[in-house]
């Protein structure tokens, strides 16, 4: 088993990303080409690691998985990692049980094995696991802690508010409580209890109260590095062949105020 303070040839500490600029058209020049494999493997936190399954930071714009773009994925990081640590002729195994969005960082966790693959997509299936995450928003929430409860449509490229009852509409419920506030924006706990697309920007938008830089639901402005303040902090899961509860957790952001 590999201890979450893993960084032998990567970094660690605070939130260290991968320093790209997001706002490019990802062409083939872009940090997220192929051809930098080598430069993102370097950057690679592992938070923990064993025979079944392996859990890293994923940096905010970095997809994890590939797509058209063509770009270089977490998935596609991760495996070159195991090939190289392992020795691994051929191609890798490695399941995808959940997802980030690509302006999301925070906590994935990845399936070494099939089984593992298999029994950690039932947890998430069954909304067993417990995932928090940390977001900064614009204004302060009125009241500092509570329960948001919508329908969410998904739609193409994201997600809207719906009326129960809209053919096609899912229950969204999320809990939240204040960690800090400090005149225009407040950091926010979240414990998400249903796992749709888009859930936390999307009804933190809606409250008023968007993410910051995360124009697609209200932020007045984009980041530059085209990223938005929402972490996925910790994953707490069963462990696929051991009766043991993990947590794994993200490294806290260095977001400020």
């Amino acid at each position: 088993m590999v201890p979450k303070s893993f960084s032998s040839r990567r970094n660690s500490g605070r939130n260290s990303g991968y320093n790209s600029d997001h706002n490019s058209d990802h062409n083939s020049d872009s940090v997220y080409s192929l051809q930098n494999l080598r430069i993102l493997l370097e950057k690679l936190q592992i938070l923990y690691e064993d025979n079944h399954i392996i859990a890293v930071y994923k940096p905010g714009g970095v997809l994890v998985q590939g797509d058209i773009s063509g770009d270089i994925s977490l998935m596609d990081i991760v495996k070159q990692y195991i090939k190289d640590t392992y020795k691994k002729p051929g191609n890798v195994f490695l399941g995808l049980v959940h997802r980030l969005d690509r302006p999301v960082a925070g906590v994935v966790v990845l399936a070494k094995t099939s089984k593992g693959a298999s029994r950690l997509s039932v947890q998430f299936r069954s909304r067993s696991i417990i995932k928090i995450y940390w977001t900064q928003v614009y204004g302060q929430m009125d009241p500092k802690e509570g329960t948001l409860t919508s329908y969410l449509m998904k739609e193409t490229k994201g997600a809207r508010l719906a009326q129960e009852g809209e053919p096609g509409a899912q229950d969204a419920v999320l809990s939240y409580r204040t960690l800090q506030a400090s005149g225009e924006k407040s950091l926010l706990e979240i414990i998400l209890h249903t796992g749709r697309k888009h859930q936390i920007r999307a009804q933190l938008g809606a409250t008023g109260h968007p993410i910051v830089g995360d124009v697609k639901y209200g932020a007045p402005s984009a980041l530059a590095e085209g990223t938005i303040r929402l972490l996925a902090k910790s994953l707490t899961f069963r462990h696929p062949t051991k009766d043991e509860l993990i947590t794994v957790e993200s490294p806290e952001p260095d977001w400020g105020f």
